[in-house]
Protein backbone atom coordinates (compact mmCIF):
# COMPACT_ATOMS: atom_id res chain seq x y z
CA UNK A 1 0.00 0.00 0.00
CA UNK A 2 2.84 2.36 0.81
CA UNK A 3 4.44 1.58 -2.57
CA UNK A 4 1.25 2.45 -4.37
CA UNK A 5 0.97 5.76 -2.49
CA UNK A 6 4.59 6.60 -3.28
CA UNK A 7 4.16 5.94 -7.02
CA UNK A 8 0.97 8.01 -7.07
CA UNK A 9 2.81 10.91 -5.40
CA UNK A 10 5.67 10.81 -7.93
CA UNK A 11 3.19 10.65 -10.82
CA UNK A 12 1.32 13.75 -9.59
CA UNK A 13 4.55 15.67 -9.00
CA UNK A 14 6.27 15.14 -12.36
CA UNK A 15 3.90 13.79 -14.99
CA UNK A 16 0.92 16.09 -14.56
CA UNK A 17 2.86 19.34 -15.26
CA UNK A 18 4.43 17.74 -18.34
CA UNK A 19 1.08 16.60 -19.56
CA UNK A 20 -0.26 20.09 -19.03
CA UNK A 21 2.53 21.61 -21.09
CA UNK A 22 1.91 19.17 -23.89
CA UNK A 23 -1.82 19.75 -23.97
CA UNK A 24 -3.18 21.92 -26.81
CA UNK A 25 -3.44 25.63 -26.03
CA UNK A 26 -6.77 27.26 -25.51
CA UNK A 27 -8.31 29.24 -28.37
CA UNK A 28 -7.40 32.98 -28.63
CA UNK A 29 -9.48 35.43 -26.77
CA UNK A 30 -12.01 37.42 -28.76
CA UNK A 31 -10.16 40.76 -28.18
CA UNK A 32 -6.88 39.38 -29.74
CA UNK A 33 -7.78 38.52 -33.38
CA UNK A 34 -5.35 36.30 -35.33
CA UNK A 35 -2.61 38.07 -37.32
CA UNK A 36 -3.37 38.15 -41.08
CA UNK A 37 -0.80 37.76 -43.88
CA UNK A 38 -1.45 41.25 -45.28
CA UNK A 39 -0.82 42.96 -41.97
CA UNK A 40 2.65 41.39 -41.76
CA UNK A 41 3.55 42.00 -45.41
CA UNK A 42 2.53 45.65 -45.67
CA UNK A 43 5.21 46.98 -43.29
CA UNK A 44 7.85 44.86 -45.02
CA UNK A 45 6.78 46.09 -48.46
CA UNK A 46 6.85 49.68 -47.21
CA UNK A 47 10.33 49.20 -45.76
CA UNK A 48 11.57 47.63 -48.99
CA UNK A 49 10.09 50.49 -51.03
CA UNK A 50 11.98 52.99 -48.90
CA UNK A 51 15.19 51.05 -49.36
CA UNK A 52 14.71 50.96 -53.14
CA UNK A 53 13.99 54.71 -53.23
CA UNK A 54 17.08 55.39 -51.12
CA UNK A 55 19.22 53.25 -53.42
CA UNK A 56 17.88 55.07 -56.49
CA UNK A 57 18.52 58.44 -54.87
CA UNK A 58 22.07 57.43 -53.96
CA UNK A 59 22.79 56.23 -57.50
CA UNK A 60 21.29 59.31 -59.14
CA UNK A 61 23.10 61.60 -56.74
CA UNK A 62 26.44 59.90 -57.40
CA UNK A 63 26.00 60.28 -61.15
CA UNK A 64 24.99 63.95 -60.95
CA UNK A 65 27.92 64.82 -58.66
CA UNK A 66 30.33 62.99 -60.96
CA UNK A 67 28.81 64.82 -63.92
CA UNK A 68 29.25 68.16 -62.15
CA UNK A 69 32.94 67.37 -61.76
CA UNK A 70 33.16 66.46 -65.46
CA UNK A 71 31.58 69.77 -66.48
CA UNK A 72 34.03 71.69 -64.29
CA UNK A 73 36.82 69.71 -65.99
CA UNK A 74 35.60 71.20 -69.26
CA UNK A 75 36.46 74.74 -68.12
CA UNK A 76 39.73 73.98 -66.38
CA UNK A 77 41.78 72.33 -67.73
CA UNK A 78 39.76 71.57 -70.89
CA UNK A 79 38.83 75.00 -72.26
CA UNK A 80 41.88 76.65 -70.66
CA UNK A 81 44.21 74.32 -72.58
CA UNK A 82 42.17 74.45 -75.78
CA UNK A 83 42.12 78.24 -75.89
CA UNK A 84 45.59 78.59 -74.38
CA UNK A 85 47.18 76.60 -77.18
CA UNK A 86 45.41 78.63 -79.89
CA UNK A 87 46.85 82.01 -78.92
CA UNK A 88 50.39 83.28 -79.39
CA UNK A 89 52.96 82.33 -76.77
CA UNK A 90 52.97 85.77 -75.17
CA UNK A 91 49.27 85.45 -74.30
CA UNK A 92 48.96 81.86 -73.10
CA UNK A 93 48.84 82.59 -69.36
CA UNK A 94 46.43 85.49 -69.72
CA UNK A 95 44.07 83.35 -71.79
CA UNK A 96 44.14 80.46 -69.34
CA UNK A 97 43.77 82.83 -66.40
CA UNK A 98 40.45 84.06 -67.79
CA UNK A 99 38.96 80.55 -67.61
CA UNK A 100 40.39 79.97 -64.15
CA UNK A 101 39.15 83.30 -62.76
CA UNK A 102 35.66 82.58 -64.03
CA UNK A 103 35.67 79.29 -62.12
CA UNK A 104 36.12 81.32 -58.95
CA UNK A 105 34.00 84.39 -59.76
CA UNK A 106 30.90 82.64 -61.04
CA UNK A 107 30.95 80.18 -58.15
CA UNK A 108 30.59 83.03 -55.67
CA UNK A 109 27.97 84.87 -57.73
CA UNK A 110 26.01 81.66 -58.14
CA UNK A 111 25.94 81.08 -54.39
CA UNK A 112 24.93 84.68 -53.61
CA UNK A 113 22.04 85.09 -56.05
CA UNK A 114 22.75 83.51 -59.46
CA UNK A 115 21.10 80.18 -58.71
CA UNK A 116 18.07 81.94 -57.30
CA UNK A 117 17.64 84.15 -60.38
CA UNK A 118 17.72 81.06 -62.58
CA UNK A 119 15.68 78.51 -60.64
CA UNK A 120 13.52 80.18 -58.04
CA UNK A 121 9.95 80.89 -59.04
CA UNK A 122 9.66 84.40 -60.43
CA UNK A 123 8.08 85.62 -63.64
CA UNK A 124 8.37 84.47 -67.24
CA UNK A 125 11.75 86.13 -67.76
CA UNK A 126 13.70 85.90 -64.49
CA UNK A 127 13.55 84.01 -61.22
CA UNK A 128 13.04 85.42 -57.75
CA UNK A 129 15.42 85.80 -54.82
CA UNK A 130 13.98 83.09 -52.59
CA UNK A 131 17.20 81.07 -52.85
CA UNK A 132 19.63 83.96 -52.32
CA UNK A 133 22.66 83.03 -50.19
CA UNK A 134 21.49 79.43 -50.94
CA UNK A 135 18.66 79.66 -48.45
CA UNK A 136 16.36 76.60 -48.53
CA UNK A 137 18.85 74.78 -50.78
CA UNK A 138 19.81 71.65 -48.89
CA UNK A 139 19.36 67.89 -48.75
CA UNK A 140 15.68 67.85 -49.69
CA UNK A 141 14.94 67.46 -53.42
CA UNK A 142 13.13 70.07 -55.46
CA UNK A 143 10.56 67.88 -57.19
CA UNK A 144 10.06 70.38 -60.02
CA UNK A 145 13.66 69.91 -61.20
CA UNK A 146 15.13 66.67 -59.85
CA UNK A 147 12.95 64.61 -57.50
CA UNK A 148 15.55 61.94 -56.63
CA UNK A 149 18.58 64.04 -55.67
CA UNK A 150 19.22 66.76 -53.08
CA UNK A 151 18.56 70.26 -54.37
CA UNK A 152 22.12 71.10 -53.32
CA UNK A 153 23.41 68.58 -55.88
CA UNK A 154 21.18 70.08 -58.58
CA UNK A 155 22.48 73.53 -57.67
CA UNK A 156 26.11 72.35 -57.94
CA UNK A 157 25.51 70.73 -61.31
CA UNK A 158 23.91 73.86 -62.73
CA UNK A 159 26.71 75.98 -61.27
CA UNK A 160 29.18 74.32 -63.65
CA UNK A 161 27.07 75.37 -66.64
CA UNK A 162 27.05 78.94 -65.38
CA UNK A 163 30.86 78.81 -65.12
CA UNK A 164 31.71 77.51 -68.58
CA UNK A 165 29.23 79.63 -70.54
CA UNK A 166 30.95 83.02 -70.11
CA UNK A 167 34.34 81.31 -70.39
CA UNK A 168 33.46 80.36 -73.97
CA UNK A 169 33.16 84.06 -74.88
CA UNK A 170 36.79 84.75 -73.98
CA UNK A 171 37.91 83.10 -77.20
CA UNK A 172 36.50 86.00 -79.24
CA UNK A 173 38.43 88.82 -77.54
CA UNK A 174 41.60 86.85 -76.77
CA UNK A 175 44.88 88.79 -76.84
CA UNK A 176 43.38 92.27 -76.57
CA UNK A 177 40.93 92.83 -73.65
CA UNK A 178 42.01 94.19 -70.26
CA UNK A 179 41.79 91.71 -67.43
CA UNK A 180 39.86 94.24 -65.31
CA UNK A 181 37.40 94.78 -68.16
CA UNK A 182 36.94 91.02 -68.51
CA UNK A 183 36.08 90.72 -64.81
CA UNK A 184 33.45 93.47 -64.87
CA UNK A 185 32.01 92.37 -68.20
CA UNK A 186 31.59 88.74 -67.14
CA UNK A 187 29.89 89.61 -63.87
CA UNK A 188 27.33 91.75 -65.66
CA UNK A 189 26.92 89.28 -68.50
CA UNK A 190 26.20 86.35 -66.20
CA UNK A 191 23.51 88.37 -64.41
CA UNK A 192 21.79 90.00 -67.38
CA UNK A 193 22.22 87.41 -70.14
CA UNK A 194 22.83 83.96 -68.70
CA UNK A 195 20.47 84.09 -65.71
CA UNK A 196 17.39 85.26 -67.67
CA UNK A 197 18.01 82.80 -70.49
CA UNK A 198 18.52 79.88 -68.10
CA UNK A 199 15.32 80.76 -66.25
CA UNK A 200 13.30 81.11 -69.45
CA UNK A 201 14.38 77.68 -70.72
CA UNK A 202 14.92 75.60 -67.57
CA UNK A 203 13.24 77.51 -64.73
CA UNK A 204 9.78 76.87 -63.33
CA UNK A 205 7.32 79.10 -65.19
CA UNK A 206 9.98 80.27 -67.65
CA UNK A 207 8.74 81.57 -70.99
CA UNK A 208 10.45 78.84 -73.04
CA UNK A 209 10.20 75.95 -70.57
CA UNK A 210 9.04 72.73 -72.20
CA UNK A 211 7.75 71.03 -69.04
CA UNK A 212 7.40 73.66 -66.30
CA UNK A 213 4.64 75.89 -67.58
CA UNK A 214 6.31 77.74 -70.46
CA UNK A 215 4.38 79.66 -73.09
CA UNK A 216 6.62 78.41 -75.91
CA UNK A 217 7.79 74.84 -75.12
CA UNK A 218 11.31 74.88 -76.57
CA UNK A 219 13.54 71.81 -76.26
CA UNK A 220 17.03 72.34 -74.88
CA UNK A 221 18.28 69.28 -73.05
CA UNK A 222 21.69 70.58 -71.98
CA UNK A 223 22.25 74.13 -73.21
CA UNK A 224 22.07 74.77 -76.95
CA UNK A 225 20.27 78.09 -76.49
CA UNK A 226 21.20 78.77 -72.87
CA UNK A 227 24.92 78.07 -73.22
CA UNK A 228 26.12 78.02 -76.79
CA UNK A 229 23.95 80.49 -78.69
CA UNK A 230 24.18 83.15 -75.98
CA UNK A 231 27.95 82.79 -75.60
CA UNK A 232 28.55 82.52 -79.35
CA UNK A 233 26.48 85.57 -80.28
CA UNK A 234 28.01 87.58 -77.44
CA UNK A 235 31.44 86.50 -78.67
CA UNK A 236 30.70 87.92 -82.12
CA UNK A 237 29.50 91.20 -80.61
CA UNK A 238 32.66 91.44 -78.51
CA UNK A 239 34.89 90.79 -81.51
CA UNK A 240 33.14 93.48 -83.56
CA UNK A 241 33.07 96.01 -80.72
CA UNK A 242 36.74 95.65 -79.74
CA UNK A 243 38.01 95.55 -83.30
CA UNK A 244 40.79 93.47 -84.77
CA UNK A 245 44.07 92.56 -83.12
CA UNK A 246 47.04 94.66 -84.17
CA UNK A 247 48.32 93.26 -87.44
CA UNK A 248 45.28 91.10 -88.20
CA UNK A 249 44.87 89.71 -90.85
CA UNK A 250 48.05 90.79 -92.64
CA UNK A 251 50.39 89.28 -90.06
CA UNK A 252 50.32 85.52 -89.43
CA UNK A 253 49.01 84.62 -85.96
CA UNK A 254 49.18 80.83 -85.78
CA UNK A 255 48.52 78.87 -82.59
CA UNK A 256 51.64 78.62 -80.46
CA UNK A 257 50.89 75.02 -79.40
CA UNK A 258 48.45 72.77 -81.23
CA UNK A 259 49.50 70.08 -78.74
CA UNK A 260 47.92 72.02 -75.85
CA UNK A 261 44.78 72.59 -77.91
CA UNK A 262 44.61 68.92 -78.83
CA UNK A 263 44.77 67.88 -75.16
CA UNK A 264 42.20 70.52 -74.24
CA UNK A 265 39.79 69.36 -76.96
CA UNK A 266 40.06 65.75 -75.79
CA UNK A 267 39.31 66.84 -72.22
CA UNK A 268 36.31 68.78 -73.50
CA UNK A 269 35.05 65.66 -75.26
CA UNK A 270 35.36 63.57 -72.10
CA UNK A 271 33.81 66.26 -69.90
CA UNK A 272 30.90 66.68 -72.30
CA UNK A 273 29.46 63.35 -71.20
CA UNK A 274 28.79 64.99 -67.84
CA UNK A 275 27.42 68.03 -69.64
CA UNK A 276 24.86 66.08 -71.70
CA UNK A 277 24.29 62.71 -70.03
CA UNK A 278 24.37 64.37 -66.61
CA UNK A 279 21.48 66.58 -67.68
CA UNK A 280 19.21 63.55 -67.38
CA UNK A 281 19.65 64.18 -63.62
CA UNK A 282 19.39 60.45 -63.00
CA UNK A 283 21.40 57.32 -63.71
CA UNK A 284 18.76 55.75 -65.92
CA UNK A 285 18.22 54.91 -69.56
CA UNK A 286 17.87 58.57 -70.62
CA UNK A 287 21.42 59.24 -69.43
CA UNK A 288 22.63 56.28 -71.53
CA UNK A 289 20.81 57.61 -74.59
CA UNK A 290 22.26 61.10 -74.16
CA UNK A 291 25.73 59.62 -73.59
CA UNK A 292 25.53 57.67 -76.86
CA UNK A 293 24.16 60.64 -78.82
CA UNK A 294 27.01 62.79 -77.53
CA UNK A 295 29.65 60.33 -78.67
CA UNK A 296 28.09 59.87 -82.09
CA UNK A 297 27.55 63.59 -82.67
CA UNK A 298 31.14 64.48 -81.80
CA UNK A 299 32.62 61.70 -83.94
CA UNK A 300 30.45 62.52 -86.96
CA UNK A 301 31.28 66.23 -86.75
CA UNK A 302 35.01 65.55 -86.50
CA UNK A 303 34.77 63.52 -89.69
CA UNK A 304 32.57 66.13 -91.34
CA UNK A 305 34.94 69.04 -90.60
CA UNK A 306 38.05 67.02 -91.49
CA UNK A 307 36.43 65.76 -94.69
CA UNK A 308 35.40 69.25 -95.82
CA UNK A 309 38.87 70.56 -95.05
CA UNK A 310 40.45 67.63 -96.90
CA UNK A 311 38.38 68.35 -100.00
CA UNK A 312 39.06 72.10 -99.89
CA UNK A 313 42.74 72.13 -98.90
CA UNK A 314 43.94 68.73 -100.01
CA UNK A 315 44.69 67.55 -96.46
CA UNK A 316 42.99 67.49 -93.07
CA UNK A 317 44.58 69.34 -90.14
CA UNK A 318 44.77 68.19 -86.53
CA UNK A 319 43.31 71.49 -85.36
CA UNK A 320 40.46 71.13 -87.84
CA UNK A 321 39.59 67.64 -86.65
CA UNK A 322 39.47 68.58 -82.97
CA UNK A 323 37.55 71.78 -83.77
CA UNK A 324 35.04 69.66 -85.65
CA UNK A 325 34.60 67.41 -82.62
CA UNK A 326 33.89 70.45 -80.45
CA UNK A 327 31.39 71.74 -83.04
CA UNK A 328 29.61 68.39 -82.94
CA UNK A 329 29.50 68.40 -79.17
CA UNK A 330 27.98 71.88 -79.28
CA UNK A 331 25.32 70.91 -81.82
CA UNK A 332 24.28 67.67 -80.14
CA UNK A 333 23.93 69.37 -76.74
CA UNK A 334 20.30 70.57 -77.08
CA UNK A 335 19.26 67.35 -78.84
CA UNK A 336 21.16 64.76 -76.80
CA UNK A 337 18.22 63.81 -74.59
CA UNK A 338 15.65 63.77 -77.39
CA UNK A 339 17.15 62.01 -80.44
CA UNK A 340 18.22 58.51 -81.35
CA UNK A 341 21.61 57.33 -82.62
CA UNK A 342 21.18 57.91 -86.37
CA UNK A 343 19.81 61.46 -86.01
CA UNK A 344 22.75 62.17 -83.69
CA UNK A 345 25.11 61.19 -86.52
CA UNK A 346 23.21 63.43 -88.94
CA UNK A 347 23.32 66.41 -86.57
CA UNK A 348 27.06 65.91 -86.10
CA UNK A 349 27.88 65.79 -89.81
CA UNK A 350 25.75 68.83 -90.59
CA UNK A 351 27.27 70.83 -87.73
CA UNK A 352 30.83 69.87 -88.63
CA UNK A 353 30.46 71.03 -92.22
CA UNK A 354 28.46 74.16 -91.32
CA UNK A 355 30.90 75.32 -88.66
CA UNK A 356 33.88 74.68 -90.94
CA UNK A 357 32.24 76.79 -93.64
CA UNK A 358 31.67 79.63 -91.15
CA UNK A 359 35.26 79.58 -89.89
CA UNK A 360 37.02 79.00 -93.19
CA UNK A 361 34.85 81.06 -95.52
CA UNK A 362 32.27 83.39 -93.98
CA UNK A 363 34.62 84.81 -91.33
CA UNK A 364 37.09 85.89 -94.01
CA UNK A 365 34.37 87.32 -96.24
CA UNK A 366 33.19 89.69 -93.49
CA UNK A 367 36.67 90.21 -92.03
CA UNK A 368 35.81 90.17 -88.32
CA UNK A 369 38.46 88.98 -85.85
CA UNK A 370 36.87 86.26 -83.75
CA UNK A 371 40.27 85.22 -82.41
CA UNK A 372 39.50 81.60 -81.51
CA UNK A 373 36.28 81.14 -83.51
CA UNK A 374 33.92 81.18 -80.55
CA UNK A 375 31.07 82.40 -82.75
CA UNK A 376 31.81 80.08 -85.66
CA UNK A 377 31.78 77.01 -83.41
CA UNK A 378 29.43 77.84 -80.55
CA UNK A 379 27.08 80.41 -82.08
CA UNK A 380 26.56 78.54 -85.33
CA UNK A 381 26.85 75.05 -83.84
CA UNK A 382 24.34 75.92 -81.13
CA UNK A 383 21.90 77.38 -83.66
CA UNK A 384 22.15 74.37 -85.97
CA UNK A 385 21.69 71.98 -83.05
CA UNK A 386 18.72 73.83 -81.59
CA UNK A 387 16.86 73.88 -84.91
CA UNK A 388 17.63 70.24 -85.75
CA UNK A 389 16.39 69.23 -82.30
CA UNK A 390 12.94 70.31 -83.45
CA UNK A 391 13.31 68.09 -86.50
CA UNK A 392 14.64 64.87 -84.97
CA UNK A 393 13.28 64.83 -81.40
CA UNK A 394 11.16 61.76 -80.71
CA UNK A 395 8.93 60.51 -77.93
CA UNK A 396 10.56 57.08 -78.24
CA UNK A 397 13.65 58.57 -76.59
CA UNK A 398 12.01 61.10 -74.29
CA UNK A 399 8.19 61.25 -73.99
CA UNK A 400 8.31 64.82 -72.74
CA UNK A 401 4.90 65.92 -74.04
CA UNK A 402 1.66 64.37 -72.74
CA UNK A 403 -1.99 65.33 -73.00
CA UNK A 404 -4.38 65.79 -70.09
CA UNK A 405 -5.15 62.07 -69.98
CA UNK A 406 -1.45 61.14 -69.78
CA UNK A 407 -1.20 59.94 -73.37
CA UNK A 408 2.24 60.47 -74.97
CA UNK A 409 2.31 63.07 -77.75
CA UNK A 410 4.77 63.41 -80.67
CA UNK A 411 7.77 65.63 -80.01
CA UNK A 412 9.59 66.69 -83.19
CA UNK A 413 8.90 67.11 -86.90
CA UNK A 414 9.74 63.55 -87.92
CA UNK A 415 7.81 62.29 -84.90
CA UNK A 416 4.67 64.04 -86.16
CA UNK A 417 4.86 67.47 -84.50
CA UNK A 418 6.03 70.05 -87.11
CA UNK A 419 5.15 72.94 -84.79
CA UNK A 420 8.18 72.13 -82.65
CA UNK A 421 10.47 73.49 -85.36
CA UNK A 422 8.74 76.87 -84.99
CA UNK A 423 9.12 76.69 -81.21
CA UNK A 424 12.83 76.04 -81.64
CA UNK A 425 13.16 78.94 -84.07
CA UNK A 426 11.47 81.31 -81.61
CA UNK A 427 13.85 80.21 -78.86
CA UNK A 428 16.84 80.73 -81.16
CA UNK A 429 15.70 84.23 -82.09
CA UNK A 430 15.14 85.16 -78.44
CA UNK A 431 18.61 83.89 -77.52
CA UNK A 432 20.23 85.81 -80.38
CA UNK A 433 18.43 89.06 -79.59
CA UNK A 434 18.93 88.87 -75.81
CA UNK A 435 22.62 88.04 -76.10
CA UNK A 436 23.31 90.56 -78.85
CA UNK A 437 21.49 93.58 -77.45
CA UNK A 438 22.47 93.15 -73.81
CA UNK A 439 26.11 92.46 -74.69
CA UNK A 440 26.35 95.75 -76.59
CA UNK A 441 24.94 97.62 -73.60
CA UNK A 442 27.31 95.92 -71.16
CA UNK A 443 30.34 96.58 -73.38
CA UNK A 444 29.51 100.28 -73.56
CA UNK A 445 29.17 100.48 -69.78
CA UNK A 446 32.44 98.65 -69.16
CA UNK A 447 34.22 100.74 -71.78
CA UNK A 448 33.19 103.91 -69.99
CA UNK A 449 34.01 102.63 -66.49
CA UNK A 450 37.34 100.83 -66.91
CA UNK A 451 38.09 100.75 -70.64
CA UNK A 452 37.95 97.57 -72.68
CA UNK A 453 41.11 97.26 -74.70
CA UNK A 454 44.73 97.22 -73.62
CA UNK A 455 47.09 99.87 -74.95
CA UNK A 456 48.90 99.14 -78.22
CA UNK A 457 52.23 98.72 -76.45
CA UNK A 458 50.73 96.27 -73.98
CA UNK A 459 49.17 94.25 -76.78
CA UNK A 460 52.51 94.06 -78.58
CA UNK A 461 54.27 93.06 -75.37
CA UNK A 462 51.66 90.42 -74.69
CA UNK A 463 48.99 90.13 -72.02
CA UNK A 464 50.99 87.69 -69.92
CA UNK A 465 53.45 90.40 -68.94
CA UNK A 466 51.26 93.50 -69.29
CA UNK A 467 48.28 92.13 -67.31
CA UNK A 468 49.89 89.62 -64.94
CA UNK A 469 53.63 90.27 -64.87
CA UNK A 470 54.43 86.65 -65.73
CA UNK A 471 55.52 84.57 -68.67
CA UNK A 472 54.08 81.25 -69.71
CA UNK A 473 57.44 79.86 -70.77
CA UNK A 474 60.77 80.60 -69.14
CA UNK A 475 63.14 78.88 -71.55
CA UNK A 476 66.65 79.22 -70.16
CA UNK A 477 69.52 78.88 -72.64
Amino acid sequence: MRKVAAWFWLWSLFLLPVAGRCAPSSPPRPNNPPTTLSSTLEPRIEALSKQVAAAQSAGDNAWVLASAALVLLMTGPGLALFYGGLVRRKNVLATMMQSFMLMAMITVIWALFGYSLCFHEGNRLIGGLGYHFLQHVGASPNAAYAPTIPQQSFMLFQMMFAIITPALITGAFAERMKFSAMVVFMILWSIFVYDPMAHMVWGQGGFLSATLGGVIPALDFAGGTVVHITSGVSALVCALYLGKRLGYPSEPMPPHSVVLSFIGACLLWVGWFGFNAGSALSAGSLASSAFLATQLGAAAAALGWAGAEWIRNGRPSVLGAVSGAVAGLVAITPASGFVGPMPALAIGVIAGVACYFMVAKVKHIFGYDDSLDAFGVHGIGGTVGALLTGVFATSAVNPIFKDSSGRTLPVGLIDGHPGQVLNQLIAVVIAWVLAGVVTVIILKIVDVVVGLRVEAGEEIQGLDLSQHGEEGYNLEV
